[in-house]
């Protein structure tokens, strides 16, 4: 079983299915050694986290190795525009400190041969013309808003995605 029909074990189970979730790509993937330094700071932030002094149930893992998942469970404690904005801090320090770009929301991710491919929207058509993606192709649905979402709709066909909109263009 590949690593990408498993990441769904890290989630945390005890996390409600509406609890928010933000997801950051990355432009690359991060080395071994960086992302030993990025999951203390991820660790240590939701540790930390907050609202208006109160505690946020809150995870934050990286996963394959070049996606920032964030999630807040608002059953308890809910995530204000200040407590957004740390996190929103937290990922502007990481981009800073390793040299990438997690905001880039013209950066696609499909999964190819069992690795993370990352193509600029304005090269989508040209890609799918050219086979390098097809409407089976696995897409990393970034725009997934909960924990439901991101466990059923995070990594689905491009046939599935509102991608699908270009495939009729091709």
């Amino acid at each position: 079983m590949s690593v990408f029909e498993t990441w769904k074990a890290v989630i945390p189970e005890d996390f409600s299915d509406s609890s928010r979730v933000w997801i950051y790509q990355s432009n690359r993937m991060f080395t071994m050694g960086e992302a030993l330094q990025i999951e203390p700071m991820l660790e240590n932030f939701t540790a930390n986290w907050q609202s208006h002094g109160a505690v946020v149930k809150g995870y934050a893992n990286l996963i394959f190795g070049q996606f920032i998942v964030l999630m807040a469970d608002e059953s308890a404690t809910g995530v204000s525009g200040c407590s957004t904005d740390s996190s929103v801090r937290l990922v502007k320090q990481i981009e800073q400190q390793f040299g990438v770009n997690l905001f880039d929301r013209m950066l696609l991710a499909f999964l190819r041969k069992d690795k993370v491919e990352v193509i600029p929207m304005n090269q989508f058509s040209h890609a799918l013309a050219a086979g390098l993606v097809s409407p089976d192709t696995i897409y990393f649905n970034n725009t997934v808003l909960t924990k439901e979402a991101l466990l059923q709709n995070w990594l689905i066909p491009v046939k599935d995605s509102w991608l699908k909109q270009k495939i009729a263009l091709v």
